[in-house]
């Protein structure tokens, strides 16, 4: 768990951007927020399936919060110090506290400018290790059946993928304790 919280490594996204993926810490809510008022009301409605113009404190707290054992959360920065912003994230939550082991709820949010980079597939593939090295069975998240974008990043992932639509609304199950 602690190595966790003090997770960080460089990459170089497909554009030539230099970026950090990091565990996300305690003092990141005024980054997170401001990246949040920084997104489109597309991709705000992509992410949470509906309009909001701001993020909760409760929301800042719940994501900078997590404790790594249960849950798990990511950012993407650039810049460094005074300079880093963030420009993207993921993370996972068990659906379950009691069993955490069973299945997680994953989410991810990427700014427009750096869609498409392979932001939201590297997020995924480093979510799906961790979640692997901890014995989560299965990561669970639903997404607008017209998000082509983050339904392909899915289909493309290192597990086995279950799709099941059920309306406008793609179900989607990513089975960790099988091989693809």
């Amino acid at each position: 768990m602690e190595q966790l919280r003090n997770y960080v490594a460089e990459r170089t996204l497909k554009d030539g951007t230099m970026v950090a993926v990091r565990a996300v810490r305690p003092d990141d809510g005024p980054k997170i927020h401001k990246a949040f008022k920084g997104l489109s009301p597309d991709t705000v409605y992509s992410r949470f399936f509906g309009h909001k113009s701001d993020v909760s404190d409760a929301e800042l707290s719940h994501i900078t919060g997590v404790d790594f054992d249960r849950d798990v959360a990511l950012l993407v920065t650039i810049g460094k110090g005074e300079d880093e912003m963030v420009i993207g994230g993921a993370s996972y939550f068990a659906i379950d506290p009691a069993h955490p082991l069973n299945s997680a709820d994953l989410a991810f949010t990427v700014e427009e400018e750096y869609q498409g980079l392979g932001v939201a597939s590297d997020l995924l593939r480093r979510l799906i290790e961790i979640a692997r090295q901890k014995g989560v069975a299965r990561l669970e998240a639903d997404v607008l059946a017209d998000n082509q974008p983050m339904l392909a990043v899915f289909r493309h992932a290192d597990a086995p993928v279950r799709l099941r639509r059920e309306d406008d609304i793609i179900h989607v199950t990513l089975a960790l304790d099988a091989t693809k």
